[in-house]
């Protein structure tokens, strides 16, 4: 029985869902080293390319050089140790506020411990309730003084410390392998495109190809400016409120920005509460300043450098987010408007020659 126009494509969508899913869910594991090498390959090709073509010279009649994936390497390598001295640079302070923070931190649970008694005390007296009667319905769910901090997290840590080591040096094996297979990607670079070009599937490599950059690259540079935009934002308004973690807290309140589920609201807002409840009413309104600040800077900034080569709607994009975390975790919230995007321009594409078909 021959099927309908509107059933073909049911069943196209579909097939090409499935794929999708399966592709991200099995295969994407396993290749992703190796994706992530041949994206950093062509990153690194314009360069080395122009520096392999400088210098070549000619010996006894013949042309010598240093080949590309040499220079590729090279350039990694440098890429790397900037990378590298730029954390450094910054890590120092993250460190020292770090290791601040956490001497402090007895001390900052018990003050906050007596703030929640006195907010206590302030609810029974306007409710009109006995004196502990709200303690009562929270006692033992809290902690009480940084002792209990290091019983309840030392004996996890122990408990995780061979895992963590050996997915260490799993990590390890990743960036060498990612290293190496970046320098060959550089080096067989031109085979892998006549390769890919005289391929049976050379459409859909050239679909997914397209796709991937356009998304990716879109997605990368919005991300990146908003992640430092709003790290800078919080370190200026922590700075302004005296607080001596500035740096720590505004990577952190950016590193809350990027995850899809949390923004910057999840820390600002209840600390903005916190001070006004302290009556600390200037700082209560920088914070919740900073907050307006970041979020019309993101809402702003992804308008208006991503515009529409997403080519999702908002709602399209919220959606896909969500079912990308519900399937396959944190990265879903990246990993699901890619995939809708790619089922659409799959079915699009099939969609379109079935109907040529049927013309015919």
């Amino acid at each position: 029985m021959a099927l309908s126009r509107k059933q073909k494509k049911a069943f196209l969508t579909a097939v090409v869902t499935a794929g999708v899913y399966l592709s991200f869910r099995y295969l994407l594991p396993l290749i992703f080293p190796f994706l992530a090498a041949y994206l950093m390959a062509l990153l690194l090709q314009p360069s080395a390319a122009f520096l392999e073509k400088r210098l070549r010279i000619s010996f006894r009649g013949r042309m010598i050089g240093v080949p590309i994936g040499m220079i590729g390497g090279v350039e990694l390598i440098l890429l790397s140790i900037f990378l590298v001295g730029l954390l450094a640079a910054g890590g120092r302070r993250f460190t020292e506020e770090l290791e601040h923070f956490l001497e402090e931190l007895p001390g900052r649970m018990e003050e906050l411990s007596l703030l929640g008694q006195q907010f206590e005390q302030s609810i029974e007296r306007v409710l009109h309730l006995p004196a502990g009667k709200i303690g009562q319905l929270f006692r033992g769910t809290g902690l009480q003084g940084g002792g209990q901090v290091k019983e309840i997290l030392l004996p996890q840590l122990l408990q995780k410390s061979v895992p963590a080591a050996a997915g260490i040096v799993r990590a390890v094996i990743v960036v060498v392998l990612f290293f190496i297979a970046s320098i060959l990607s550089l080096q067989e670079m031109d085979e892998l495109r006549r390769r890919r070009f005289d391929s049976m599937f050379h459409r859909e490599f050239f679909l997914l190809g397209r796709r991937l950059a356009v998304t990716g690259s879109a997605w990368l540079k919005t991300q990146s400016v908003i992640f430092l935009m709003t790290s800078a934002l919080s370190m200026t308004g922590l700075l302004l409120i005296g607080n001596p973690y500035y740096i720590l807290g505004g990577i952190g309140i950016g590193v809350l920005d990027a995850l899809p589920i949390f923004g910057t609201g999840t820390a600002l807002v209840p600390w903005s509460l916190f001070l006004l409840f302290k009556r600390e009413w200037g700082h209560a309104l920088i914070l919740f300043g900073l907050y307006l600040l970041c979020y019309f800077l993101r809402e702003f900034t992804e308008a208006h450098l991503m515009g529409k080569k997403m080519g999702l709607s908002p709602l399209e994009t919220l959606a896909a987010i969500y079912v990308g975390l519900q399937l396959f975790g944190l990265f879903g919230f990246l990993l699901g408007p890619i995939g809708l995007l790619i089922i659409k321009d799959f079915v699009e594409e099939y969609g379109e020659e079935n109907e040529g078909a049927d013309a015919h």
